[in-house]
C-alpha cells in the first residue's frame, strides 16, 4: 500500500498540538512562586494540583482512546484543545485553593489525556514504514514544551500577574490548538475501509476484539512496564534540581542540570526511533530501559556540577527516548482499528507511574533527609522494566497449511 504524503502533516501537527498541549500543563511550576506570594496557598497545595493532574490523566487515558478508535481523532482532539483552554481559564480565575486544583488538576489534566495518547495512535496508523521515526518526532514536538512554552510563561508573569498570565496562555491554547486540530488532524485513510486495515494489520490478530486485547499477555506487559519505566524516571525529573542544590551546586547552575536532560532528550527520540526502526522496537526498548537504570543510579555518584551534567545528558536521552516505542510495539502487535484503546490504556499505566515518583521523593527526604533512597528506588524500578520488558512476546504467528502439490 501506497503511503500518503499528507502522513508528514499529521506528524507536523501533532507535535505542535503535543508542545502546547504539555507546555501548558508543564508551566506550573513557573507559577508556583507567584501563585503563592500572591494567594497565601502553600506551594505543596499548588503542586499538588500536578500530582491530580497525573491522575486524572491515567483515569482517563482509556476512555479516550476507546472514543478515538470510535470517533476518529479529530472530534477527540478539538475536545480535548477546547478543554485544556476552559481549564486554564477556569484555574486563572479560581477564587480558591480547592477550586484551583480542580480546575487545573482535572479539567487540564483530562483534557491533556485526550490530546497526548491520540495523537500517538493516530500517528501508528499513518505509517507503515518510518513509524519509529514517525512517533519520535512527535514526541520530540512534546519535548519541545519546556524549550518553548515554560520560557514564554515566564516572560507573561514578568509582566504582569499570574492570574492575567495563566489567562493568556488559555487563549492562546484557544486560538492554535482548536484551529490545528479542525484544519489539519485526520483519520488515517486505511481505516476508512475495514478491509484496507485488515490488509495491515498483523496477520496473528485476525479477529481480536478490543477487550480481548487489552486482556491479552502482550498489552498487559506492554502496560506493566511502561508503569515501571515512568516511575524510574519521575522521581529524578522533579527532584534532581532540588537534589543538586543539597548537593552545593547553586540554583541557577541547579535548573540548567533540568534544561540540559530536556535538551538531550530531543536527540534521544530521534535516535532511538530510528534504531527501533532498523533494529527493531523490543530490542532498543529493553536496551534502554536497562541504561536507563543505571544512569538513575549515576546520580548517587554525582556532586559537582560537570557530573550532573554529564548524568543528566546520558538520563534525558535514554528515558525520552524508550517512550515513542511503546506506541510502535503496540501498532506491530495489534490492529491499527484500535490503537486508541492499546495506547491509551498502556498510557494510563505510564500516568500512574509518574504520578508516584514526585510523592515517593518528597516522603523519602522528609523521611530520611536524603535522596539517595529515591534514586536507589529509582533503579529498582528500572530493572523491574528491563525484565519485565525482557518477557514481552508478540502474538504467535498463525499456521499457514502448506499448499497441496498436484498428483
Amino acid at each position: 500500500m501506497q503511503q500518503s504524503p499528507y502522513r508528514w502533516v499529521i506528524v507536523a501537527a501533532g507535535g505542535f498540538l503535543g508542545c502546547l498541549a504539555m507546555g501548558a500543563m508543564f508551566s506550573l511550576p513557573v507559577f508556583l512562586v507567584p501563585m503563592a506570594a500572591a494567594t497565601g496557598w502553600s506551594r505543596t497545595g499548588i503542586s499538588s494540583a500536578m500530582t491530580i493532574g497525573f491522575l486524572t490523566m491515567a483515569a482517563s487515558a482509556l476512555g479516550w482512546g476507546l472514543l478515538l478508535d470510535r470517533f476518529g481523532p479529530r472530534v477527540i482532539v478539538v475536545i480535548g484543545s477546547a478543554g485544556l483552554a476552559l481549564g486554564l481559564a477556569a484555574a486563572a480565575e479560581a477564587p480558591n485553593l480547592l477550586t484551583f486544583q480542580l480546575a487545573f488538576g482535572l479539567i487540564v489534566g483530562a483534557s491533556a489525556s485526550a490530546i497526548l495518547p491520540p495523537m500517538m495512535a493516530t500517528v501508528t496508523g499513518w505509517f507503515e514504514a518510518q513509524r519509529g521515526l514517525a512517533v519520535s518526532l512527535v514526541s520530540a514536538g512534546f519535548g519541545m514544551a519546556p524549550l518553548t512554552m515554560s520560557p514564554l510563561a515566564a516572560w507573561l508573569v514578568a509582566r504582569m500577574d499570574w492570574r492575567a498570565a495563566m489567562l493568556t496562555i488559555a487563549l492562546l491554547v484557544a486560538a492554535l490548538m482548536i484551529p490545528t486540530a479542525l484544519i489539519f488532524i485526520r483519520r488515517a485513510p486505511s481505516l476508512a475501509s475495514g478491509a484496507a486495515a485488515r490488509a495491515i494489520d498483523p496477520p496473528e490478530s485476525a479477529g481480536m476484539t478490543t477487550g480481548k486485547a487489552l486482556r491479552s499477555a502482550p498489552f498487559l506487559i506492554l502496560a506493566a512496564t511502561n508503569f515501571f519505566c515512568c516511575a524510574t524516571h519521575s522521581g529524578p525529573i522533579f527532584h534532581t534540581v532540588s537534589y543538586a542544590i543539597a548537593c552545593g551546586i547553586a540554583p541557577l547552575a541547579a535548573v540548567s542540570i533540568y534544561s540540559l536532560e530536556g535538551l538531550a532528550g530531543m536527540g534521544g527520540r530521534l535516535v532511538f526511533g530510528v534504531l527501533g526502526d532498523r533494529l527493531g522496537a523490543k530490542r532498543v526498548l529493553a536496551t534502554g530501559l536497562l541504561v536507563q537504570a543505571l544512569v538513575a543510579f549515576a546520580y548517587i555518584l554525582a556532586s559537582r556540577l560537570d557530573e550532573f551534567y554529564l548524568v543528566a545528558a546520558l538520563f534525558g536521552f535514554t528515558y525520552s527516548g524508550v517512550m515513542p516505542l511503546y506506541s510502535v510495539l503496540a501498532r506491530e502487535n495489534f490492529p491499527v482499528r484500535m490503537m486508541g484503546a492499546i495506547i491509551g490504556g498502556t498510557s494510563t499505566a505510564g500516568s500512574l507511574g509518574m504520578a508516584l515518583g514526585p510523592l515517593a521523593g518528597g516522603w523519602i527526604y522528609d523521611t530520611y533527609a536524603t535522596y539517595t533512597w529515591l534514586y536507589v528506588g529509582s533503579f529498582g524500578m528500572g530493572l523491574g522494566a528491563f525484565l519485565i520488558a525482557m518477557t514481552y512476546r508478540p502474538f504467535p504467528k498463525p499456521l499457514i497449511a502448506p499448499t497441496a502439490q498436484p498428483a
